[in-house]
């Protein structure tokens, strides 16, 4: 974890005594209180990211500002390789002093250490809590490395980092086709990642169309993928979002990783979060991997739940009227 492995980095070496120094991509509990506060710029896609270190009293921002350089950066691994190598990108592009490279053994910390070896020089690693940490000195030219929002082969934009970046998802692709041709009102695609299924529901005669995603990443290319003048975007968390006004219809294909472990609580919040948004007659309409436990969840916040069969890998269900807390 990074803050097992950064304090002893930082005894190995040592950043400069001031400047801003940027922390690109930490997950929500990453600890880098070893690093001086008041000098660290907080860089992640993720709205929930953001506002928590927010709340810490850090500055944050979505994405590395093109107009500001850095003294140092810690660059936390992702697992998309693609994406992991597009920050190493940026931040040699923005760094004048040292960039430091922390991640766990099962984010591709070796084979970004050997990488890296082959175009520059790297420190020896430090191996703790099954990861490594090692650091190298900003400037060298990584522009091949870099990648943003682009055309897909398949005629949508995707990016490194964001789900189903390579093609449609199978189950939104399921739940595309699920819809009804008569969807009317407003409609809220929750977790709308690049915009796939609010683009098929902006072929319905609606009113207007929530994309509601927590990965400004995606959002972006949401906005390259949805042109249609009744798409409303939000940079958020859709658990917490709360809409202008209470919306006719919710469509969702809600994640379920928290890291590489699944974790159905993700799902359970998305499906409350629907009923609560919802009008009293209003729908969900969500796809699921068929061994999520979701059905308590879906019985407990709406009167009916319908199983629109699926298949053996996904389970499709409309859900009508929320169930309304008293009192």
């Amino acid at each position: 974890m990074l803050g097992a492995r950064l304090p002893l980095a930082l005894q190995a070496v040592a950043l400069e005594d001031d400047g801003l120094v940027a922390v690109l991509h930490p997950a929500l509990d990453a600890d880098f209180s070893a690093l001086p506060k008041d000098r660290v710029l907080v860089v992640s896609p993720m709205a929930t990211v953001c506002a928590g270190f927010e709340a810490r009293g850090y500055k944050v921002a979505a994405e590395v500002p093109k107009d500001i350089r850095f003294s140092a950066s810690v660059l936390c691994l992702t697992r998309a390789r693609a994406e992991a190598h597009a920050l190493v990108a940026a931040a040699m592009a923005q760094t004048d002093g040292l960039i430091i490279v922390d991640g766990q053994k099962t984010d591709g910390a070796d084979s970004m250490l050997k990488a890296l070896r082959a175009r520059t020089d790297v420190s020896a690693p430090i191996s703790k809590a099954h990861g490594k940490i090692y650091w190298m000195q900003g400037g060298a030219d990584f522009a091949d490395w870099a990648a943003g929002p682009q055309m897909h082969p398949g005629g949508f934009w995707t990016a490194p980092g964001v789900f189903s970046a390579d093609g449609v998802d199978p189950a939104s692709e399921m739940l595309a086709q699920a819809l009804p041709d008569a969807m009317v009102g407003t409609v809220a695609d929750l977790g709308a990642g690049w915009g796939y299924l609010s683009a098929h529901i902006l072929t319905r005669d609606v009113k207007a169309v929530h994309l509601v995603e927590a990965h400004d990443m995606a959002l972006q290319c949401a906005r390259h993928n949805v042109t249609d003048a009744r798409a409303q975007f939000h940079w958020a968390d859709a658990v917490g979002w709360k809409p202008p006004e209470l919306v006719d219809a919710v469509v969702m294909n809600p994640p379920f990783h928290m890291g590489r472990s699944a974790d159905p609580s993700l799902g359970r919040a998305f499906i409350a979060a629907a009923a609560r948004i919802l009008k009293p007659h209003g729908a969900l309409w969500m796809v699921a991997n068929r061994h999520l436990p979701y059905e308590e969840a879906l019985t407990n916040a709406f009167v009916k739940v319908v199983d629109l069969d699926g298949d053996a890998r996904f389970k499709l269900v409309r859900a009508e009227r929320p169930k309304r807390k008293r009192g």
